[in-house]
């Protein structure tokens, strides 16, 4: 049995472009060989060489172009081309070989270029779905074989290694396991399945090793199903028809007529040469593509790989946009968003404790743990007797404790601080991650996929770029994905969306406007060949992904998807004013060649001429586009990090500050005032002094660069307002001082400016996050 895993039709095209286009540069080498030894022969008194130099050079395009009208035709349009062949054949009937030389090199100079965009973008890219599996361990009497995955039945056992994708779809026969399914619904968390639970195929086992009984065939399973997806997605995307083929359709009728009227009403074939050979549309054949091609060079530094000029010409008409959540708008990965402390500790000991232990984690959320308090400098211990229950956590001896971070027994009382953390990780559609001491429950650490900061900005950027509509399509649960929509002001929201759920809403949305769609995972494979343009976050995203795509983001910043937006808009822009600034030309030297004012020879040089004039109006395509992308010096980008960096450091003291005004409520006395007094510790020698730094050394560093000092005056005034509560509580803590502990009437009101100045400070870090530190790379 064959398992070669099908190549999606897209993919099959591409690999034919880049195969063919091996022809180009050795044509390019042969014209202007041709040309150049032609023009050596002729300034040496050689008219007989020299024509026969240039007639081989025009002869070496006629073949591969005739080849090119072919199978345009095949596809049912004409194309640019044609008038290119008729122009050089005409030159030969006529003995005007000097001007067939000319033409075939500016044949050859198009093509090449095109050939070389599609060439370079192609480099980039693997095979589809590398990552398939090809075969499974199958339980049997006398122990477990490795079996070729088309040998696998509906009702075999199964054992599925840790590490290993699930091969075909099956039920859990073990008592647990603990499973990656982000490859197929974006989900960065993983999940946990009990016996008799369904496991669909592609999913990475994350824990330990588990058993699993076959419920459908591979080709029935879902991960064969995305593979089918693909390549009927990819099948239904017709080829691009290129912009100088659209504009040829209508100049190709009337260079005829002109050619066939001028040869009718002189009576010579040599006008109707010459008139062809200044309607050779070099406009088109050369300055569209040098706009598009500079469009590609343009976005490629940026780190946006776009395989064709048609991509990129499609994608400046795009009005629609449908967009993944998980590795898209969201990082991708859990970070932590909070960590609770129970009475006695505070959150910093809480995530010191947890990450000490899960150093030698592989979990995800163990992970996130470890970098969190890394960033924030904690100094961890080596922790001894580590074992780790997959499913269940990790657990360990640390400064002389057991310690565990994981899940709590569900049966086992909770106190009420654990409650109040089971209810905000509801309502913020965060994990949490317990953590016990000696026993008993000591904090928690919530983690959360956080949103992107480039996101919003973005999606401004991408509305004011002509996009009318920007949609999520995700396989993530439906709270996650609202919050973010809503966040981010997105005119709707699909979630909990299959593989083939989102190709039918790429069709769907197809059918009103120009579509891209962009996405990350093996579940996006099949959307992303659906729509007009696939985007994939090529970064860290999937081969598959990569593979269905147009367009590939090779930086992990979804920001760049809005600069190729801009990009390919100017690009088209400028494409367009030079075909038709050239064709006008074009037009105007056809009637002086029509009564005779132009011989071929002196038409061709004409064109020339013209040629320089639209190439050089199309290499502008090339220039900076100060309006797509603010200017940072590298004085404010070296503070930008260096403030990005402080706000990692920071964040104990906005745990803090909520543990604090948390101690306040639940039990208000001697302890609780300890705490506060900590809290402004914090806030007076660390964070107000950080402020201090962004308001005057920050802020005018981004003023230039954002359009003056009003662009900053807003976060200017939440400078104000987080110093005017720490000065509020200052004073009650004075007064308390004073009066020998908190009076009832201050109590709620310093509670309120601790809850106030958390809530000020989450959304200041943030606005910072998204609007200034995303500006840098």
């Amino acid at each position: 049995m064959n398992h070669t895993i099908p190549i999606p039709a897209r993919l099959r095209r591409l690999t034919g472009a880049v195969q063919s286009s091996r022809l180009e540069p050795f044509l390019l080498a042969v014209t202007a060989a041709a040309l150049i030894a032609g023009g050596i022969a002729w300034l040496a008194g050689a008219d007989g060489l020299a024509n026969l130099f240039w007639a081989l050079g025009t002869v070496s395009a006629v073949v591969p172009a005739v080849g090119w009208v072919l199978a345009a035709l095949r596809r049912g349009h004409a194309g640019v081309d044609l008038i290119a062949v008729l122009a050089l054949v005409g030159t030969l009937a006529v003995g005007e070989y000097l001007a067939g030389a000319l033409i075939a090199l500016m044949l050859a100079t198009g093509r090449t270029l095109e050939a070389a965009a599609q060439r370079r973008a192609s480099h980039d890219l693997r095979a589809l779905l590398a990552h398939a599996p090809r075969s499974a361990h199958r339980r049997t009497d006398t122990g477990v074989a490795t079996v070729p995955l088309g040998d696998v039945a509906v009702g075999d056992l199964l054992v599925v290694r840790p590490g290993e994708v699930v091969p075909v779809d099956g039920r859990v026969e073990s008592a647990a396991a603990v499973l990656d399914e982000s490859v197929l619904t974006g989900e960065p968390l993983q999940v946990e399945r009990v016996r008799d639970e369904g496991v669909r195929s592609g999913v990475v086992n994350a824990g330990g090793a588990f058993e699993l009984r076959a419920t459908a065939s591979e080709q029935d399973s879902t991960y064969a199903g995305i593979v089918r997806l693909a390549e009927q997605a990819g099948a239904e995307s017709a080829p691009v028809v290129r912009l100088a083929d659209r504009y040829a359709a209508w100049f190709l009728p009337l260079s005829l007529i002109v050619a066939g009227l001028a040869w009718l009403i002189s009576g010579s074939a040599v006008r109707a040469v010459a008139v062809l050979v200044v309607a050779t549309p070099c406009p088109l054949l050369l300055a569209a593509p040098v706009a598009i091609v500079s469009g590609l060079s343009r976005a490629s530094r940026l780190g946006v790989v776009i395989r064709d000029g048609g991509a990129l010409e499609n994608l400046g008409r795009a009005r629609t946009l449908l967009l993944d959540k998980t590795g898209t708008l969201t990082r991708g990965r859990p970070r932590v968003l909070d960590v609770t402390a129970a009475p006695g500790l505070k959150p910093a000991e809480v995530l010191r404790l947890a990450a000490s232990v899960d150093q030698y984690s592989p979990h995800v959320l163990a992970q996130a743990i470890v970098d969190t308090a890394r960033e924030r400098k904690l100094e961890l211990s080596v922790p001894t007797d580590v074992t780790e229950e997959p499913g269940r956590g990790a657990s360990g001896t640390v400064d002389g404790h057991r310690v565990s971070i994981g899940r709590l027994d569900p049966a086992a009382a909770r106190p009420t601080w654990a409650k109040a953390v089971d209810n905000r990780a509801l309502l913020d559609g965060a994990a949490v991650a317990w953590l016990t001491l000696d026993g008993q429950p000591a904090g928690a650490v919530l983690l959360r996929d956080p949103l992107r900061h480039d996101a919003p900005r973005t999606l401004r950027h991408l509305r004011s770029a002509g996009i009318e509509r920007l949609l999520m399509l995700t396989g993530d649960r439906a709270a996650p994905a609202h919050e973010v929509a809503a966040v981010l002001g997105l005119d709707g929201v699909r979630a909990e969306l299959t593989p083939a759920d989102k190709v039918a809403a790429v069709r769907t949305e197809r059918e009103h406007a120009v579509t891209v769609m962009v996405g990350d995972g093996v579940n996006d494979a099949p959307a992303l060949a659906a729509a007009d343009i696939g985007v994939a976050m090529g970064a860290r995203g999937s081969t598959a992904s990569s593979e269905a795509a147009d367009i590939v983001l090779t930086t992990d910043r979804v920001d760049r998807l809005a600069d190729a937006v801009t990009i390919a808009q100017r690009a088209r822009r400028i494409a367009v004013q030079s075909a038709l600034g050239g064709m006008l030309m074009s037009l105007a030297a056809m009637a002086a060649a029509a009564v005779g004012l132009l011989p071929p020879a002196v038409g061709a040089l004409l064109q020339e001429g013209i040629d320089v004039a639209v190439i050089l109006n199309a290499l502008r395509a090339l220039r900076v586009d100060q309006a797509a992308r603010p200017a940072l010096t590298p004085a404010a980008e070296a503070l930008i990090h260096r403030f990005a960096a402080e706000h990692d450091d920071l964040q104990d003291v906005l745990d803090s500050v909520r543990d604090a005004a948390d101690r306040l409520s639940d039990t208000p006395g001697p302890k609780a005032l300890a705490a506060v007094e900590e809290t402004h510790h914090l806030l007076t020698e660390r964070l107000l002094p950080h402020e201090y730094a962004e308001e005057h050394q920050l802020y005018p560093a981004l003023a230039p660069t954002l359009g003056g000092p009003e662009a900053t005056a807003t976060m200017s005034r939440a400078h104000t307002e987080i110093e005017r509560l720490s000065r509020r509580i200052a004073t009650h803590l004075q007064l308390a001082r004073t009066d020998g502990g908190l009076a009832p009437e201050q109590l709620d009101d310093l509670r309120s400016c601790l809850y106030g100045l958390n809530t000020v400070l989450r959304l200041h870090f943030t606005q910072e996050e998204e609007n200034y530190f995303s500006l840098a790379p």
